[in-house]
């Protein structure tokens, strides 16, 4: 049985998220508008994978819906050199706490961050 490893992931985002979502520009009073805007995720797919997901609005074989609206409307492209360095996880709650720590970090940096 092969073990489950989750990979945390980077998206560029349009900075037209930043103007046309408010819940995006409430969570990100620190922005200045320099650098770019982001959305950090975890998966268990490939980062290209799971970005193809989000921007068809995939859903599962039960109908819900596992993309997240953001990316699907704003998503541009994977920022590897933002989330390389960090090796593969193996629990769900350990990558839910990663993406979390490194959401927090870019935001720190100046990017505007979205996360779930």
């Amino acid at each position: 049985m092969s073990r489950i490893e989750y990979r945390i992931y980077v998206i560029e985002l349009s900075k037209k998220v930043f103007t046309e979502n408010s819940r995006f520009r409430n969570a990100n009073p620190q922005f200045n508008g320099i650098l770019e805007c982001l959305y950090v995720g975890m998966t268990t797919k490939s980062p290209k994978e799971r970005l193809k997901q989000h921007k068809s609005g995939y859903r599962n074989k039960k109908g819900h819906k596992l993309s997240s609206n953001i990316v699907q409307k704003y998503g541009v492209y994977l920022r590897p050199s933002l989330y390389n360095h960090i090796d593969p996880l193996p629990t769900r709650y350990q990558a839910l706490r990663m993406e979390e720590i490194l959401a927090k970090e870019l935001r720190r940096k100046g990017y505007a961050v979205w996360y779930n």
